[in-house]
């Protein structure tokens, strides 16, 4: 969250910022500003009880030892105290609202994120690769899985609902050999740390990274929503840094892990949304990374390298967005989205958002290190995709399919799938 006193003192240049990411939030900061003026007059009015309490308890002592009656000023004292009591609750309803409000303000963009409503305004950074051609009639990922009996929507429904889907042979094998493979990528040849974190997590760990309060509706909550199933692992593994003050040796801390990703809303239905592309439940290999301030922008492009070097890898065109300002997610500072071209759907999929948070998700959950004076400050986190599993599959699938039906393998994940291709008699 935002650090109050910056509100305080820069409220115009906050709500200025904040205002480029949707109506609303700059009132958000007016509102937030008015109860923490409510709150420090009540914080001043207890400290002149407590001291108008202390004084008059000095001259009861004093009066006891001279053998002078005390009463009236003890029921003096009686009644600060319950002033004291009052004002206490009153603030302690205060101090609740001002975290609520202040956990309800999106992060700042930062100043090089360009400004614009909606994904219109994404500026394309770049692409790699070429579009693949092919001089037969082309099917999408849905069709091509189907026929092979790599994926059974029907059986997915019948065990979970629509939303849900179950990988069959070559195609449960096919999912492993990409997590196998990303996680070989980002430990032995990116330097990261493998994590592998619970599924299930505690409330203040989603309110943590950002997840919670806005976002609940969209979230797996459990036993009565103090715990959740894990929407993405940014949450579990980011939070394993919660609560702490690393040392500066420490940064970059750098961790990856795989996990199961579960969130309610899946999408309307249509082209754009069928078969693997959005998903109540999705396999995903995050990257995470706790930085000096100093560092974080330089780590962004690193860790967006990372990411991008799956898809070259695997030989698959995409291309790197920015996203404006009324795009970007509610605790981002700055977002690159790598896009995969899928030929099936003849559009670019979403396979990875890299983010740099500032020190927005650290405030929330208390990350600190030392800085090089020994002080305390907080940290800078990132996250990224390395990346999501469906949309990936399916740029798989439709890249790499051959006249007869089959599914060629790429050259860098045999090692891990065991053979050249899936054939269309399997």
């Amino acid at each position: 969250m935002l650090d109050i006193r910056l509100l305080r003192e820069d409220a115009d240049r906050v709500k200025e910022r904040v205002a480029t990411r949707g109506d609303g939030y700059a009132s958000l900061v007016d509102e937030a500003l008015a109860v923490d003026e409510e709150r420090r007059v009540a914080e001043t009015d207890i400290q002149a009880l407590q001291q108008d309490r202390n004084a008059r308890s000095k001259e009861i002592g004093m009066a006891k030892r001279d053998g002078k009656d005390t009463s009236i000023i003890e029921a003096d004292v009686r009644v600060v105290g319950e002033k004291i009591a009052v004002l206490n609750e009153n603030l302690e309803t205060l101090n609740a609202r001002q975290k609520d409000l202040l956990l309800s303000i999106p992060n700042l963009p930062h100043d090089a994120c360009p400004v614009g409503a909606d994904e219109t305004s994404n500026p394309e950074l770049r692409t790699w690769g070429e579009k693949p051609s092919f001089d037969f009639d082309a099917k999408d990922h849905l069709t091509l899985g189907q026929d092979l009996g790599m994926l059974d929507f029907e059986a997915g429904a019948k065990i979970s609902g629509s939303g849900f889907c179950v990988f069959r042979g070559a195609g449960a094998k096919l999912e492993r050999a990409l997590i196998q493979f990303l996680l070989d990528l980002h430990t032995e040849e990116h330097g990261y740390t493998e994590i592998n974190p619970p599924f299930v997590i505690a409330r203040d760990c989603m309110v943590g990274t950002g997840q919670l309060p806005k976002f609940e509706d969209d979230m797996y909550g459990m036993e009565d929503g103090q715990l959740f199933l894990a929407p993405t692992a940014e949450v579990p593994v980011t939070n394993l840094e919660r609560e702490r003050i690393a040392a500066l040796e420490e940064l970059p801390i750098k961790y990856v892990a795989y996990t199961p990703c579960f969130r309610r809303e899946a999408g309307a239905s249509g082209k754009e949304n069928r078969g693997l592309i959005r998903m109540h439940q999705f396999d995903k290999v995050e990257l995470v990374k706790v930085t000096h301030p100093d560092d974080s922008v330089a780590e962004l492009e690193s860790l967006t390298a990372n990411a991008e070097k799956v898809l070259q890898l695997l030989g698959l065109h995409y291309r790197v967005i920015e996203l404006c300002t009324g795009d970007m997610g509610f605790s981002a500072q700055r977002t690159y989205d790598i896009e995969v071209w899928a030929p099936g759907q003849e559009s670019y999929l979403e396979v990875s958002s890299c983010s740099n948070f500032g020190d927005y998700q650290a405030r929330r959950m208390n990350l600190r290190f030392k800085d090089e004076n020994q002080k305390n400050k907080f940290a800078h986190t990132l996250n990224g995709s390395g990346t999501a599993l469906p949309r990936l599959y399916v740029a798989l699938l439709e890249t790499y399919q051959q006249a007869d039906g089959s599914i060629l393998i790429p050259d860098a994940l045999k090692a891990h799938f065991g053979r050249d291709s899936i054939a269309a008699a399997e």
